[in-house]
């Protein structure tokens, strides 16, 4: 299995510290609003690699903090904090804040069928092991203290800015300082005091003062307290790149003298047409957005799954719509071959395992896997059981909840075939009593004019029930009834 380094800048054969586990930390949500699609792509790629490592062999032990205090407005360690910032906005205590958006972006998780870390871990629980960090990094020279907090001096690091290429490199050079007193434009917080004359609802003790760590601080903090160091793989939006995951580096090679992690991911934006998703530009589309639109979560996650993880990904209605009318192919394919009978497993079906496997061993090469998926489906040297078995197999890896895709198990001699919806999930059910009792009796009616042969009052049903927000069609001697998206 190859994946993308983005501190070589190269794919590498991965190779885990432990043979058959694999560890992983990424970076969570800041809890002071609703998570938008684009920070919800970086972890449907980071569940897509869990469900690959998974598939080959691998138990993978993921942790994800949960970031409720430190992370300022500006990456550039000025303005507020924003938990406090949306505490007051609120009129909410920062708890109270942290709370109920930690919950929503569960929530959210759960309806593009992501699976959960091993272990969630907030930074609030980890100040005291955060202090001891900086403390080290104190002692061994690395900090100095201005003003506003205590700061990690880049210049005393040989080996700072290892993550960069050269594009960030000159970007760097042109970084507008905004704290006036820091040595190096490149420096970064460790400790923020809290303000004079202000109260903080979230503020500790400390050698320094009282005040609150720095993001960074965190992430290094919490990643190494659960997995050690180093650990595997550290994963993250491309945006944390040039600074979060740099400064990440930065305090654990200064304290450790060892690399924070072997391999480092990141996945790229989501751009709505010329611009990305940003919650500071007010940009941003959540995914209850989306469900207000008509669309569902899991078509959300189809339409990612089309773009590698590592190349931008353009969003519009227009992409929301294939993706929707692509899922619900795929889920009818599902159903149409969920009851076939039995047969041996062909060598083309080893085959197409072991081109599945192929693709998505090749970084993470999902729009393969899934371009491969569709002409799977057509391959007429296949059996529907296989074709069923295979679909299965891959969603092991897709995510789309094939398997959950269910019919009465006397569909196939029925005269009705009825589509509906549970939970987002395409249901079929030959049973017409299901059925909503106006829409029932209009199928009943059409029944009899089709059979009078009356093709004007029949083709007036359809209308009406057209109206009502479902389809019908006729294939042979059955009648398909469908529930709009």
């Amino acid at each position: 299995m190859k994946i993308y380094n983005s501190l070589t800048k190269k794919k590498e054969e991965l190779k885990p510290i432990n043979e058959k586990e694999v560890k992983i930390y990424g970076c969570g949500p800041t809890v002071y609003w609703f998570a938008h699609i684009g920070n919800l792509r970086t972890y449907i790629f980071e569940d897509i690699l869990k469900r690959v490592l998974n598939y080959n062999g691998y138990s993978v032990n993921h942790v994800m903090n949960i970031t409720d205090v430190g992370h300022l407005t500006s990456d550039s360690d000025s303005g507020e904090d924003k938990l406090e910032k949306g505490a007051k906005k609120e009129r909410k205590s920062v708890w109270e804040i942290a709370e109920f958006y930690t919950e929503f972006f569960k929530k959210d998780l759960e309806l593009l069928n992501i699976i959960k870390p091993t272990k969630w871990i907030k930074a609030t629980d980890t100040i005291n092991d955060q202090i001891e960090l900086i403390k080290k990094l104190e002692e061994k020279g690395f900090t100095y203290t201005i003003s506003d907090g205590v700061y990690f001096d880049t210049s005393k690091l040989e080996k700072y800015g290892r993550l960069w290429g050269e594009s960030e490199r000159k970007e760097m050079k042109g970084r507008i300082e905004e704290v006036k007193e820091k040595r190096n434009q490149s420096d970064f917080a460790l400790w923020k005091f809290s303000p004079k004359n202000e109260k903080r609802q979230m503020e500790w003790e400390s050698p320094w003062g009282v005040g609150f760590p720095g993001w960074h601080t965190e992430c290094v903090v919490m990643s190494i307290k659960e997995l050690g160091i180093p650990f595997d793989i550290h994963c993250g939006g491309i945006d944390h790149i040039f600074i979060h995951h740099t400064n990440e580096i930065a305090q654990a090679e200064a304290v450790y003298d060892k690399p924070l992690a072997n391999y480092w991911m990141h996945g790229e934006f989501l751009n709505l047409k010329d611009s990305k998703m940003s919650k500071s530009s007010g940009t941003i589309i959540t995914l209850s957005t989306l469900k207000q639109k008509g669309f569902t979560p899991l078509a959300y996650r189809y339409l990612c799954l089309n773009t590698h993880y590592r190349s931008k990904l353009s969003f519009s209605d227009e992409s929301m719509d294939f993706a929707e009318n692509s899922l619900n192919k795929l889920y009818e394919k599902a159903f149409e071959t969920f009851n076939s009978s039995k047969t041996e497993y062909s060598e083309r079906y080893n085959e197409y395992i072991k081109k599945f496997k192929e693709y998505i061993d090749d970084d993470l090469n999902i729009p393969g896997a899934l371009a491969m998926t569709w002409d799977m489906l057509k391959d007429k040297d296949l059996s529907d059981f296989e074709k069923h078995e295979l679909l299965i197999n891959f969603d092991e890896v897709f995510g789309l909840r094939l398997s959950l895709i269910k019919s009465d198990e006397n569909i196939s001699g029925s005269k009705y075939i009825i589509k509906t919806f549970k939970d987002d999930l395409p249901f079929w059910t030959s049973d017409i009593n299901s059925l909503p009792e106006e829409l029932k009796k209009l199928v009943e009616e059409r029944e009899e004019s089709r059979n009078n042969k009356d093709w004007d009052k029949s083709d007036e049903i359809r209308e009406k029930i057209e109206k009502l927000g479902w389809q019908i069609e006729d294939s042979g001697n059955k009648t398909i009834i469908k529930l709009n998206n």
